[in-house]
């Protein structure tokens, strides 16, 4: 089928769904006039998109972690401890590597190694494997909404099962859960699949069911500029909304620099506004999610609070309608649901704290918008323009040229031209814009950055800056200073 935006039929849905759903035993479980007479009988209070809908009315800042494990019940008892324990507002399932790859009968040996060892030996949770009822159990032992969080470039099976067992929120997308993850993978392929699964989305909406869907804001989580994830996430919205979504929340992840941060999210939400309309979705309602800190952690328990704590303050000030909040084992590995809840407090604390506080629109914090929207429509304008006004075939065509450039991806198909560094106040700036359609005036100003950043520094500007900025944060500072 050639690419391009436009919704599937249900016969086209029809012929899609005829080749994935027997790929492993448990799709057959998947009966959709069913599932949505299931989703009928969960109570508001489990539905995702109408926690955020009023907590965007509302203005609060909803609190979510990142878990999973290989059992059912040893997940039910991590989920209810989070809640419980760490004042969850939003709850996650984050499926397990093999199940991301569509390697079903790896999963299925890591649950028998994780029964006989009675410990999770899955780094999430194996839904597929486990199935529709499996999941189920989740969503009826558990009181707030769950949603999937996952990484998967062809997720359609998983997709499916999920929405049929009760999950009201869906994480990804074609480019975000493509190039920043896989490194073969054509985006052609991953945005057709995505079609697929917004698709799916759509005919539950069609049903009366509303389901939540979240592109992937942080993309690689290293010295992203908020221009490239604003652009992808906005094409990830374009792109569902055709297929029939109507709830979705675009996402960001936490730079460090606090000016630049609040005028991130703010921006995306603007700009999704902007832009939904402009394309005609007017039915669609659009929530934010600030990402805490995304790259390297301090070792140091304490240190690690502090960079929770401060991205907590930015989701507060910004007004982000929900934060994916970190652990402070973030450097060690796999968190303890004892950590997890840890960071959930430390979180929550901060955000209420800060709850009837907000930043002004300063002259700084306005110059920072207006910056990162030109940026942003810079790379959207040339995607339409390589697509001839399809934003699909232009965001496969913008990712060829380098307009869209995901900084650090893995995917043979990412030019990894662009490179990101840090400016003198820790902003991330554009030390080589590569193949990023960037004005003019855009290019001088972060020249002009990155020189006084060079000047205060006593070096020339290169890219042992980028070098010393990733590891910045796990070191004890934001701006890699040499030594």
């Amino acid at each position: 089928m050639e690419l391009r935006n436009k919704k599937l039929t249900v016969d086209e849905y029809r012929a899609i769904r005829a080749e994935i759903i027997d790929t492993w035993p448990t799709g057959k479980d998947v009966d959709f006039e069913e599932a949505v007479r299931y989703h009928e009988s969960i109570p508001e209070e489990k539905v995702f998109s109408k926690k955020l809908i009023r907590a965007k009315q509302e203005g609060k800042t909803l609190i979510q972690p990142r878990a999973g494990v290989a059992l059912v019940d040893k997940h039910i008892e991590l989920l209810k401890f989070l809640e419980d324990q760490g004042g969850a507002d939003l709850l996650p399932t984050t499926i397990d590597s093999y199940t991301r790859q569509n390697r079903y009968e790896e999963a299925e040996r890591g649950i028998r190694e994780s029964v006989a060892q009675d410990k999770s030996m899955l780094n999430g949770f194996p839904a597929v494997n486990h199935g529709v009822a499996a999941c189920r159990r989740l969503i009826e032992n558990i009181r707030n909404p769950l949603q999937v969080r996952h990484g998967t470039p062809d997720a359609r099976l998983l997709t499916e099962i999920a929405l049929a067992g009760g999950f009201t929120s869906y994480e990804g997308g074609g480019i975000s859960y493509n190039i920043p993850y896989a490194k073969s993978v054509s985006l052609e392929k991953t945005i057709t699949d995505w079609q697929y699964a917004d698709r799916l989305v759509g005919l539950y909406e069609e049903a009366g069911i509303s389901i939540n869907r979240e592109p992937y804001g942080p993309l690689t989580g290293t010295l992203v500029p908020p221009c490239v994830s604003h652009a992808v996430a906005i094409i990830e919205m374009l792109l569902a909304a055709e297929q029939g979504v109507k709830n979705i929340t675009v996402g960001y992840g936490q730079c460090g620099n606090l000016v630049q941060d609040v005028a991130a999210i703010r921006s995306l939400d603007e700009l999704a506004e902007q832009y939904i309309h402009a394309y005609g979705y007017d039915d669609v309602a659009i929530t934010t999610v600030l990402h805490q800190w995304m790259g390297g952690f301090p070792q140091d328990e304490a240190q690690a609070f502090a960079v929770i704590s401060w991205g907590s303050a930015v989701a507060a000030l910004s007004k982000a309608t929900k934060v994916i909040v970190k652990t402070p084992h973030e450097a060690i590995g796999v968190p303890t649901k004892e950590a997890n809840a840890e960071g959930l407090r430390a979180t929550k604390q901060v955000i209420s704290m800060l709850a009837d506080q907000s930043l002004a629109i300063t002259p700084n914090v306005q110059a920072e918008i207006d910056l990162i929207k030109a940026e942003t429509k810079c790379i959207l304008d040339r995607c339409f323009e390589l697509g001839a006004g399809d934003i699909a075939v232009g965001a496969v065509r913008a990712v060829e040229a380098g307009v869209i450039d995901i900084p650090f991806a893995p995917s043979r198909f990412n030019k990894n031209k662009m490179l990101p560094a840090r400016d003198h106040e820790g902003a991330i700036r554009i030390l080589d814009a590569g193949g990023v359609p960037f004005s003019k005036d855009i290019l001088d100003f972060h020249r002009q950055k990155m020189e006084q950043r060079a000047k205060f520094e006593g070096r020339q500007v290169s890219f042992q800056m980028v070098i010393d900025d990733i590891y910045a944060i796990s070191k004890g500072r934001l701006v890699g200073r040499p030594r």
